[in-house]
């Protein structure tokens, strides 16, 4: 497989329709090729001098590390989170014609 400069970045979110409107959002932007939603995850977490206890929906977004700047930008407007997780994790490797499919999808102009 060749290398790659595709990442996956994870975030998180409280329910499948707030991922929803994410990823649909993001994908308008061409700032990620793909996004999968995983509902039914939970989160523990410290927030705010207590420990919270979170039923969370995990959005995986599959795009560039060139777009991680942007993706940073965007999810000021529109993640709905005061602290949204945003974790890229790189992918060393990945089948050719997707991860051709991730450089195509994220490369076009919007107009």
């Amino acid at each position: 497989m060749p290398h790659t400069d595709a990442v996956v970045v994870l975030t998180t979110v409280a329910n499948p329709i707030e991922a929803e409107m994410l990823i649909k959002n993001l994908l308008d932007r061409r700032l990620i090729a793909c996004g999968t939603m995983l509902p039914g995850a939970r989160s523990l977490y410290r927030w705010e001098g207590g420990i919270a206890d979170e039923s969370e929906t995990v959005v995986l977004l599959k795009t560039r590390s060139a777009m991680i700047h942007a993706l940073e930008q965007s999810f000021a407007d529109l993640h709905p989170y005061k602290v949204p997780e945003l974790l890229a994790l790189t992918a060393s490797a990945g089948l050719e014609k997707y991860v051709a499919w991730i450089n195509a999808e994220t490369s076009l102009t919007v107009s």
